[in-house]
C-alpha cells in the first residue's frame, strides 16, 4: 500500500444542488476498525433526495453535508484487535453502525435500531470522501476477481436480497417488479438468484427496460404504452402475479400492484414516494387477502450477496451505466437528477 498522507479530499454539499470540496484530516482507525482508501461509491436515489431536496422525511441536512454510503475499496491501516483483514484486503462497507445493545439488535434485526448511525443519513457523514475509518464487522472482504466495483453496488444488490426475502420468493412463482432504477434491478437479480425463470419489470422509460432485459427479465412492460393489467394476464395466463416488487414509490403503480396481484399473493413496497403517502384500493386488497411486506434497508445480507456474485450467479456491476471521476461529481450529481433516462446508476472513481 502506499504511504498513507496527513490529509484526504473530500466533497461537501454546500447547499441544494451544490458541491464543493474540503480538505479534512485522514481519520485514525480506532480499536477494532479499519482504515479504508475508498475507490468506488455509488450515487444512491437518497442522496439524489438530500442533493436536490436537502432533507428526506425527519433528517434534514445541515451543511456541510458529505453524501455517499455505497461504498467499496482497501484496507489501508489495521486499527488495534483487528484480525480478520488484511492491508489490501477490498472491502465493501455495510453503512450502518447499530447501537448493538436495544431490543432490535439482541433480535439481529440491526437495522431497525433507533440509534444507527448511517453513511450519509443526517447528522452522519458519508464517504465521498478518499479515506474513512469503519468497524472491521461491517468491512467485508470480497474475494478474486470481485474488485471494488463490485464491492460498492453489494449496498444496492443488498436492498435487492432483503426485498427478494421479505416476499419469500421462492423456484417457480411469478413475479413482477415496478420500476427499474438501481433497486428494480437490483430486486431483478436477487429473484433471479433465488430461482425464478420468469420475472417481468414495468418501467416508462425505454432505456431503463432495455437494461432490464439484458439483465434477464422475462418481459418488459412500457407503462406509457401498454395497459399494464392486460400485459399481466395475458404473461401469467389469467393467474396474475404471485410477488410484486415495487420500486418506484410511485401510486400508480402500486396500485396496479395490488390489481394484477393473484389472491394470496405477496407485496413488498421498497420506494419512497414524493409525498410519503398513497390511496390505495384495501377493499380490493383485502379481498384477495393480499400479505403487504416493507422493506428499510436489510441485515445480515452482505455475505450472502457477496457469494452469489462470487460464485458468478450475477452481476451487480453491470447496473452500473456510467463512471464519473471523483473530480467530477457535481456534473454526476447533475446528471443522476436531469437525465434518468440514460444515466441508470453512477459510480463514482475515487482512486
Amino acid at each position: 500500500m502506499t504511504k498513507i498522507p496527513g490529509k484526504m479530499k473530500t466533497a461537501v454539499m454546500t447547499g441544494i444542488g451544490k458541491i464543493g470540496w474540503e480538505e479534512r484530516p485522514v481519520p485514525e482507525p480506532g480499536p477494532g476498525e479499519v482504515l479504508v482508501k475508498v475507490e468506488r461509491v455509488g450515487v444512491c436515489g437518497s442522496d439524489l433526495h438530500y442533493f436536490t431536496e436537502g432533507r428526506i422525511g425527519p433528517y434534514i441536512v445541515e451543511y456541510p453535508f458529505v453524501l455517499g454510503h455505497e461504498a467499496g475499496g482497501k484496507v489501508a491501516k489495521l486499527g488495534p484487535g483487528v484480525k480478520g483483514l488484511a492491508l489490501g484486503d477490498t472491502v465493501a462497507l455495510e453503512p450502518g453502525r447499530a447501537c448493538g445493545r436495544c431490543a432490535f439488535c439482541a433480535s439481529g434485526r440491526y437495522h431497525l435500531c433507533p440509534d444507527v448511525q448511517f453513511f450519509a443519513t443526517p447528522p452522519v457523514d458519508g464517504v465521498f470522501s478518499e479515506y474513512v475509518a469503519h468497524p472491521e464487522s461491517l468491512s467485508f472482504k470480497v474475494p478474486a476477481p470481485m474488485d471494488s466495483l463490485d464491492a460498492a453496488l453489494i449496498e444496492p444488490l443488498a436492498v435487492g436480497f432483503h426485498a427478494a426475502g421479505q416476499g419469500g420468493a421462492v423456484l417457480g412463482q411469478k413475479a413482477a417488479v415496478f420500476g427499474t432504477g438501481c433497486i428494480g434491478l437490483m430486486s431483478l437479480l436477487a429473484l433471479k438468484a433465488r430461482g425464478l425463470a420468469g420475472v417481468a419489470v414495468s418501467d416508462v422509460m425505454p432505456k431503463r427496460l432495455e437494461k432490464a432485459l439484458s439483465l434477464g427479465a422475462s418481459h418488459a412492460v412500457n407503462g406509457a404504452e401498454e395497459d399494464f393489467a392486460e400485459a399481466s394476464l395475458r404473461i401469467t395466463g389469467g393467474e396474475g402475479w404471485d410477488l410484486v416488487i415495487e420500486t418506484s414509490g410511485n401510486e400508480k403503480a402500486a396500485r396496479l400492484a395490488i390489481e394484477t396481484a393473484r389472491k394470496g399473493a405477496t407485496l413488498v413496497l421498497v420506494g419512497y414516494g414524493p409525498s410519503g403517502e398513497m390511496t390505495l384500493p384495501m377493499s380490493l386488497a383485502l379481498d384477495k387477502e393480499l400479505t403487504f411486506k416493507t422493506v428499510f434497508r436489510y441485515h445480515h445480507i452482505y455475505p450472502m450477496a457477496i457469494e452469489s456474485v462470487a460464485s458468478g450467479s450475477i452481476r451487480p456491476r453491470d447496473v452500473a451505466t456510467h463512471v464519473f471521476e471523483f473530480d467530477d461529481l457535481q456534473n454526476a450529481l447533475d446528471q443522476s437528477v436531469s437525465n434518468k433516462a440514460e444515466v441508470v446508476k453512477s459510480v463514482i472513481r475515487i482512486a
